[in-house]
């Protein structure tokens, strides 16, 4: 049996052709039956994300799909032709597609390393895919074991525990100030994707007192419906930062829009509460001068890349260590793998000489009762037996001896004399 792993990803293919090969809901319960029913795929796990598109499979060794073959299914499935995908695609077996599937349910194949989303969408995908009955007992268990470990790496190291966006990065920070963001009140200034991804971030966190400003009313409106919030414009910042324990910053201004008297007179407004600044934007939209002011605690963008910078090398270490645990995992899989294979033949073989002495057995039955001589029938019976168990390892042994075959030989040598 072979165990596959085909797909692109983030590093190997761009947007516009991760977005042609991406399935739909829609279409993985017409993908799923389609891909099973290439010749040799026994079992079928289809993981699409905005970053990958990945096709894990169980088919038969000798006589399964190869890899063009599954590329070509892929590429046809969406009409795509599949050299466009052949410089862009992988393919690992066995080993190194259960390492594979492992380091991505884990993270450490993600855009951002250590990313949590991953695991949540493999095992979707996994769930998916038993539910239309295209898991059976190899990829139950791969799957399974791959939760664990992924669960493990999660817990046992840090690989996810340090900020490494600047979205998450400034949410941290703030978290690390604040002793209970759930009571604080958030002033996003700023309705691009940051701001929408400091949102969310912010709303995983327990914060629900969420106000967006913004040059236009309607973007900003469109983001805090999203999470709850209030929308305002720009022209509200004198009104709506006395209001606020922290305020994100990320527009696209090239001048900065709030300025040390506005920030000042804000305190006055609060009796001096502290206020968190955080700018993310690039030219900054908060002057660097507010940081002169004994309540106001001003962060930039680069104050953070500090930070995520020293914690991408945290989680490059912890990664180190996580795909330690993986190797493990991988070689337990495979060993019980080998074992599988090892009680297929084993079983094949117990089946195949019962038959062969059960039909020698009722033949000498039918001779015994037609009369033969019970002596005759027993020298007979015992002599094709003996025939018929002969003939195959002995046209075995004749084809390795012709061939050169030494290993084969050996093999049976070994036999021979464990049976002295």
């Amino acid at each position: 049996m072979t165990i596959f792993a085909l797909g692109v990803n983030h590093k190997t293919a761009s947007v516009d052709l991760r977005e042609q090969i991406a399935f739909s809901p829609e279409q993985l319960h017409s993908a799923l039956p389609a891909l099973r029913e290439q010749t040799g795929v026994r079992e079928a796990v289809i993981v699409s994300t905005c970053n990958r598109t990945e096709i894990y499979c169980h088919a038969d060794g000798q006589n399964g799909p190869s890899s063009d073959l599954l590329l070509g299914w892929l590429a046809g499935y969406h009409g795509v032709p599949a050299t466009a995908l052949q410089s862009h695609s992988y393919c690992h077996t066995d080993a190194a597609a259960i390492d594979h599937l492992m380091r991505v349910a884990s993270g450490l194949d993600s855009l951002i390393l250590g990313e949590p989303q991953i695991l949540g969408q493999v095992k979707q995908a996994y769930q998916f895919a038993k539910n239309q009955a295209s898991v059976g007992g190899i990829l139950e268990r791969l799957f399974q074991q791959t939760f664990h470990i992924a669960k493990r790496v999660r817990s046992e190291t840090a690989v996810g525990e340090n900020a490494v966006s600047v979205a998450f990065a400034a949410v941290n920070l703030a978290r690390h100030i604040f002793a209970d963001l759930t009571h604080a009140s958030v002033l996003l200034v700023g309705a691009g994707d940051t701001a929408e991804l400091v949102a969310q971030h912010l709303t995983e966190i327990g914060v629900d007192k969420l106000t967006v400003a913004n040059r236009t009313l309607m973007r900003a409106e469109t983001v805090a419906s999203k999470f709850n919030g209030q929308a305002h414009t720009l022209g509200e910042l004198p009104e709506l930062l006395p209001q606020a324990d922290i305020v994100i910053s990320s527009t696209a201004s090239t001048l900065p829009i709030i300025g040390k008297g506005l920030i000042e007179s804000a305190l006055k407004q609060r009796k001096r509460k502290p206020m968190l600044l955080i700018d993310l934007a690039v030219p900054r939209d908060i002057e660097a001068q507010v940081d002169e002011l004994s309540d106001a605690y001003l962060y930039s963008v680069d104050d953070l890349q500090g930070i995520i910078q020293e914690n991408m090398r945290n989680r490059e270490e912890a990664a180190a260590q996580a795909q330690a645990m993986i190797l493990e995992q991988t070689e337990q899989f495979m060993t019980w793998l080998r074992g599988l294979d090892h009680v297929d033949v084993l079983r094949d073989f117990r089946q195949h000489t019962e038959q062969l002495a059960q039909d020698q057995l009722q033949r000498a039955r039918n001779q015994l009762a037609a009369g033969k001589p019970a002596e005759e029938v027993m020298a007979e019976l015992t002599q094709r037996l003996t025939k018929q168990f002969l003939h195959a390892p002995t046209r075995t042994l004749r084809e390795a001896g012709a061939k050169g075959d030494y290993q084969t030989l050996a093999v049976f040598q070994q036999l021979y004399n464990d049976n002295d």
